[in-house]
């Protein structure tokens, strides 16, 4: 069951919210709201791509376009939150890694001015690995999907 607040609103977190589960900060902090959490199940994130984002001059000034890779970064950022969220405590000592990517897809180009919605499945948790399965959407159109592994690993250790 989506997560209500005490007036039976959907809990939606913002950019506060976010900074205290993740460690990510601007420039690379890539979303800028999770809505729609299910506890150890799913969580939706929300990108408002608009022309400032520091990537667009490079990629590409003509014509230009959201790095793959960067979408890909975004579920993950996603993930990371809804893995935080369950344990505030993770987020005190803990980063989390991309262990792997696998069947990544990238289906429409992500402009200025798309709001990208990132819905993270939960596959699979052992311990301190995570799977997930993540899509990337541009008013309901599938832009990108991909699997991806993560693992939580201790600050302290990660140096």
């Amino acid at each position: 069951m989506v997560l209500r607040d005490n007036k039976g609103e959907i809990v939606t977190l913002l950019h506060n919210d976010i900074i205290k589960l993740i460690p990510h900060r601007h420039p690379f902090l890539l979303i800028d709201k999770v809505t729609n959490i299910i506890i150890n199940k799913s969580i939706t994130g929300v990108k408002a791509v608009t022309f400032n984002e520091p990537f667009f001059p490079g990629h590409f000034p003509d014509h230009p376009v959201m790095p793959g890779v960067l979408i890909l970064e975004s579920m993950a950022q996603t993930a990371a939150c809804l893995v935080s969220y369950e344990d505030h405590s993770l987020s005190l000592d803990s980063l989390v890694f991309f262990t792997g990517v696998e069947k990544a897809k990238f289906r429409k180009p992500v402009t200025p001015g798309h709001e990208l919605f990132l819905k993270i499945n939960l596959i699979t948790n052992k311990r301190t690995l995570y799977k997930f399965n993540g899509e990337a959407f541009v008013q309901n159109q599938l832009v990108a999907s991909s699997e991806f592994s993560a693992m939580l690993v201790n600050q302290e250790k990660a140096k």
